[in-house]
């Protein structure tokens, strides 16, 4: 795959400069080309390690943990004190609309980080959340 790129790219008119050896590249003899290949292999192989790493590292920690090791934290993990608090005010009788309870949040001083209220689909997660 990597070959066949490589000379599509220069069917199309576009020259390789590799950045740690300008002149791998522009031979195509049979050696610039094993050597290319090569270097594709471990570069693939390198690859495959260091997510193979990382994945190993991620479900030590989860398995030490118990927590959740991967992507940014939720609300609830954040600030569960919101979710209770939003969890109150959909109690409240008469029932309060989304964006009232998203005002009331604010009034509160349960705001995002940037500052603003929480839109009504958000207020819907947090009431939605286990």
């Amino acid at each position: 795959m990597q070959e066949t790129g490589f000379h599509r790219l220069q069917a199309d008119g576009i020259t390789l400069i590799a950045a740690d050896e300008p002149d791998s590249f522009v031979d195509d003899t049979p050696t610039a080309g094993l050597v290319r290949q090569i270097l594709g292999a471990f570069a693939q192989f390198d690859k495959a390690m260091t997510v193979a790493k990382l994945r190993g590292t991620r479900e030590r920690k989860r398995r030490k943990t118990g927590e959740k090791v991967e992507g940014r934290k939720s609300l609830a993990e954040n600030r569960p004190e919101v979710i209770a608090v939003a969890r109150e005010l959909s109690e409240r009788r008469p029932r309060l609309s989304l964006r009232e309870i998203s005002a009331a949040l604010a009034e509160a001083g349960h705001t995002t980080p940037r500052g603003v209220a929480y839109s009504a689909s958000a207020v819907s997660s947090m009431l939605s959340v286990a």
